[in-house]
């Protein structure tokens, strides 16, 4: 794991954003930074893990992180790691926000909370939340005897409030200059079904516990980003909630999560799908893999848990990786790798291969080079169209990348090719080049009347 280490550049002060469950944590937290990352909803205890952004004040920018709702002395799991989490959160932030809701004023566990935060010695502003009206802004006073540095009535649904909260954080923490734009970096998603590793994996990368792992399916609920650098590049690895089948999904948070996890799937680069050795590959493992391709991700299939396995003489990789390219026969060009997130087993290669297939989804053929790959395999009418007609292509020529996508303008009158011929086009694409771990788009252009 030397390889592996934390981006060391110089990082803008962090504001950590604490509080008891259901108070609007989430709510401004995504008010800040100006996005949907974490999830929200009326049960408490929607958040687990630590979740990073970045907000901006005129002109310059400080990082942000959503906790978990805080619990002290809770001996139940969930909640004990939740605490933990926003401990860490507590030690590394120049600057804590404690949310509280002010229509419900002061409660036993603010108390209590408040009493605990105060030993930390940080600097601390009362976020008064859910305060939409100058009543509950009045309402909002009630917190001044506990003595912290401010008392800042907001709406975080709403935003009123942000420009005083804004201002006085400024006042108080020294923000960094909006930097340019960092050297791109490449972004990992990681996913599966309930209990398959994937926060381990993550941990293991990281070489810290970053996210709450425990044996109780779907603890991770949001999606936790994590920056490491590795080999000179830089990953950001995205932790996904456990993918449940519908039916097996029945918490509102829970059902939040798969649909914010395939909506990460979205902005990722390369995804990690997290295959459990000991259970093998099963229809749900086929169905989040699809997840992955039709968001259009490089994939990697990781075979977690491999040193599981107690019969390595009958369950060989090769028959394994039989069985799973039988579920998954649409990802024939996805990379097996087996693994053990707990031992460490193989885990660097899976950051390996998901640089090589960065750069092979970001890859563009030269037009010269399309223009041979057109003579040798395109030129000859290889499909027949209604009529008994010939399909032709005219020309072919790549409209963009990530994924690959190539457009064939043929004599047909409807655009759309039959799939068998957009495969003969794939394989033929793949044999020429090196479109490693990546999903190829072939699409039609029929002729203008």
């Amino acid at each position: 794991m030397d390889a592996l280490e934390t981006t060391a550049t110089e990082a803008p002060p962090l504001v950590a954003i604490v509080g008891r469950p259901n108070v609007g944590k989430s709510t401004l937290f995504n008010r800040l930074t100006g996005s949907r990352r974490a999830i929200v909803g009326d049960e408490p205890g929607i958040t687990r893990d630590r979740i990073y952004g970045t907000a901006e004040w005129q002109g310059r920018v400080f990082a942000v992180v959503d906790t978990g709702g805080m619990v002290p002395d809770d001996e139940a799991t969930i909640p004990s790691a939740i605490f933990q989490q926003a401990r860490a959160a507590i030690d590394e932030a120049a600057l804590l926000l404690f949310v509280v809701d002010v229509r419900q004023g002061p409660t036993p566990l603010d108390e209590e909370l408040a009493s605990r935060l105060r030993e930390t010695g940080k600097r601390i502003f009362v976020v008064a939340n859910k305060a939409e009206s100058a009543k509950l802004d009045a309402d909002a006073l009630e917190f001044t005897r506990w003595g912290f540095d401010e008392v800042i009535p907001v709406s975080a649904e709403h935003g009123q409030g942000f420009g005083d909260m804004l201002e006085a954080i400024a006042d108080r923490v020294e923000m960094a200059e909006t930097a340019s734009a960092p050297e791109r970096e490449i972004n990992v998603a990681i996913v599966g079904r309930p209990n398959v590793g994937k926060s381990s994996l993550v941990n293991k990368l990281v070489g810290a516990e970053r996210v709450i792992v425990s044996p109780i399916a779907g603890t991770t609920r949001d999606a936790v980003d994590t920056e490491i650098e590795s080999d000179g590049h830089r990953y950001r690895l995205i932790d996904t909630a456990g993918i449940r089948r519908k039916g097996k999904t029945e918490l509102m948070a829970e059902k939040l999560s798969v649909v914010m996890a395939r909506r990460h799937l979205e902005r990722a680069d390369v995804a990690i799908v997290l295959v459990d050795a000991v259970e093998g590959p099963t229809g749900s493992d086929a169905t989040i893999a699809g997840y992955a391709d039709a968001a259009g991700c490089s994939t990697i299939i990781a075979v977690n848990k491999w040193d599981l396995v107690p019969d390595k003489e009958t369950g060989t990789p090769a028959a394994f990786e039989r069985r799973l390219r039988e579920v998954m026969k649409f990802l024939d060009y996805a990379p097996v790798v087996f693994i053990s997130a707990l031992t460490g087993q193989r885990v660097t290669r899976l950051l390996e291969i998901a640089a090589r297939a960065n750069e092979a989804r970001r890859s563009r053929v030269p037009t010269s080079e399309l223009n041979q790959f057109f003579e040798r395999h395109l030129a000859q009418p290889r499909a027949t169209l209604p009529g008994n007609q010939q399909l032709k292509v005219r020309y072919i020529t790549q409209a963009r990348i990530a994924p690959p996508t190539f457009v064939l303008f043929t004599n047909a009158k409807k655009a759309k090719l039959h799939f068998s011929y957009q495969r003969y086009v794939e394989n033929r694409l793949r044999e020429s080049y090196d479109f490693f771990a990546t999903p190829i788009r072939v699409v039609g252009r029929g002729k203008e009347r």
